[in-house]
């Protein structure tokens, strides 16, 4: 991996000489008796921006420490560029004693990036004070701020509201060293990076551009792989009927054939890096007309500083919320009342008499590190291990050794998927997810986000991954200190308010992102979050995407017709497939018009 242009990088007005900041040959690294990654060649050069992707527990964060030079490869070489200075963000970092200022420093880079991510009004706290997030806010400011050559990031996104999420891509795109980053924020992968390194069963690919390069690389392989598979089963067969001819046909056939073809057949396909596609059918009760309505809510510590007033919202069955605000508006304390974990200062949360709440919050269920997977999947008040269970851990991707291992030996998105696994065991109706897509690959968020379009029950979604938003939510509010409104015009809306002039220009750097200008709600009436629903028919939002899963169907139907087809000589089953064929794709056609139809209604 190096930088396309072998001069200068020019930055403003600073010149970076081009030059080999890590350089990774034949490194490899193994976790127990599982090798992560073997044989990885890897160089990052001046200008390099760098994604690394691939499923939990790969060994994405440990390539990570072992570039920082934090951790040492078992096998291979890592060569490090004269006076390189590397800074590192870990998943999980580490800040010393002392206030925020003297973590982060006195400049003014310091104080720019503590500002932009919503943390200038901390300055003068000490670390241990703060939360989780606040701790990755500050390591964030910490490294992005230090001189550097070679930056390497891990899930930096985490913990971040929209606004800074804004911010900091534009940030990574304008540094002019070398960038190693790994995140499942696909937005800001596909427009920060240059080149995108995928880890797979040990193995490593690399793949020039951004996100989308990745999933044609990974698309194109694994043709190739089925393809490769289809080749070895013919050749097979055709051995296999060989053999069976008996032994004066294998007489004439050298000893050597003989073996081959015994191992051909022997052979089978690389096992997939998962098993199957994780399914995450569950069964839940059913839905009531009333959900969840807050009548006059307020929450706050000190009645001096509310940390929002005055909610009126109305939820129903099947709505689809996305709640949006800076960092420290309340969005999770907000979920925490619709969850009935708090109860508000002020008005009333009432619940349908079916709701059944699931609540997967930033942090997750406690879990017992000595705890077995299968342990926790069973609960304290079942037997680990049933059929249910085990065809549960399954479609979780928990296969293998993976049910009989310990929780403090998983990764951290492992656990994350585990933790989710715990919350839909639960056979929730009402589902609040407060910021979902940290530590989860992407494979598992395209997967959830595929769910989540089919699951007919309450969803509620806090995130700042704006792909996860675009897929899953058709409402969007915003909380603020005088209440929660709806958000005119949707996600597309908000983001373009955020990242309005008048929101990033000098003005903003004094006001930081926590205190940017949120959108006015169109009006003060009560929020229902789907009026539309009163006609007792789905939204606009939900036809469109059965319409897309159905156009999607019959274009695979169609696709699978057409290749039989051409390998088809009988006329009579060439008559049966090209009518089947022809009414599949007339089928198609009315799907495409129906879904123009509903566009143009969303639209107006």
């Amino acid at each position: 991996m190096h930088a396309p242009s072998s001069g200068p990088l020019r930055t403003g007005s600073t010149v970076c000489p081009v030059s080999v900041l890590v350089d990774l040959q034949g490194v490899g690294v193994t976790m127990g008796d599982r090798a992560l990654f073997t044989n990885l060649s890897a160089t990052v050069s001046t200008g390099d921006r760098i994604g690394v992707v691939g499923i939990n527990g790969t060994g994405k964060s440990t390539l990570l420490r072992v570039m920082a030079g934090q951790l040492e490869p078992d096998a291979g070489v890592v060569r490090r560029g004269r006076g390189t200075r590397t800074v590192f963000l870990d998943q999980t970092p580490d800040l010393p004693a002392g206030t925020v200022r003297a973590a982060v420093g006195d400049g003014w880079e310091a104080a720019a990036a503590l500002d932009r991510l919503g943390m200038a009004e901390f300055v003068d706290a000490e670390v241990t004070t703060l939360s989780g997030g606040q701790a990755k806010r500050v390591a964030l400011a910490r490294v992005l701020a230090a001189p550097s050559e070679l930056l390497i990031l891990d899930e930096p996104t985490n913990h971040l509201d929209l606004s800074a999420v804004a911010w900091l891509e534009e940030w990574m795109i304008n540094y002019p060293g070398g960038l190693v980053v790994v995140s499942h924020d696909r937005y800001l992968l596909d427009r920060v990076t240059t080149r995108m390194l995928e880890l797979d069963r040990g193995a490593s690919y690399l793949h020039d551009g951004g996100y989308a390069s990745y999933l044609e690389g990974k698309a194109e392989r694994e043709e190739h792989a089925a393809s490769a598979e289809s080749t070895r089963r013919n050749l097979a067969r055709t051995e296999l009927a060989w053999l069976r001819r008996g032994a004066k046909a294998r007489s004439r056939k050298p000893q050597a054939r003989v073996t081959a073809a015994k191992a051909l057949i022997g052979q089978k396909a690389a096992d997939a890096a998962r098993p199957d596609d994780l399914e995450l059918e569950v069964r839940m009760a059913r839905l009531g007309d009333k959900v969840i309505e807050c009548t006059g809510v307020g929450f706050s510590y000190d009645p001096a500083t509310p940390i929002f007033r005055n909610v009126d919202l109305l939820i129903g069955p099947g709505d689809r919320l996305g709640v949006v605000g800076a960092n420290g508006t309340g969005k999770s304390t907000f979920l925490d009342l619709l969850a009935g974990r708090t109860l508000p200062t002020a008005g009333t949360v009432e619940f349908g008499p079916t709701v059944v709440v699931g609540y997967y919050d930033q942090h997750g269920q406690e879990l017992d590190p000595e705890a077995r997977v299968q342990e926790v999947v069973a609960g304290p008040h079942r037997t680990p291990g049933s059929l249910s269970d085990v065809a549960l851990m399954k479609r979780f991707w928990f296969t293998g050794t993976l049910p009989f291992t310990r929780v403090g030996n998983l990764s951290g998105g492992e656990r994350r998927r585990l933790q989710l696994l715990a919350v839909l065991a639960r056979q929730p109706n009402v589902l609040l997810l407060d910021e979902p897509t940290n530590d989860l690959d992407l494979d598992t968020l395209r997967i959830l986000e595929d769910f989540l379009d089919d699951w007919p029950g309450t969803l509620i979604v806090v995130s700042h991954d704006r792909a996860f938003l675009d897929r899953t939510i058709e409402t969007v509010v915003v909380v603020r200190p005088d209440g929660v409104a709806p958000v005119a015009g949707g996600l597309e809306a908000w983001m373009a308010e955020l990242l309005a002039p008048s929101t990033r220009g000098s003005g903003a750097s004094k006001s930081g992102a926590s205190n940017q200008a949120a959108p006015k709600p169109a009006a003060s009436k009560p929020v229902a979050s789907k009026p539309a629903r009163a006609a007792g028919g789905p939204s606009v939002g939900r036809l469109l995407r059965d319409t897309e899963k159905e156009m999607a169907k019959l274009a695979r139907q169609r696709d699978k017709l057409h290749d039989t087809l051409v390998t088809t000589t009988d006329h009579v089953e060439l008559t049966r497939l090209g009518a089947e064929l022809q009414a599949v794709t007339d089928q198609l056609a009315v799907a495409e018009e129906q879904w123009l139809a509903l566009a143009e209604e969303a639209e107006g």
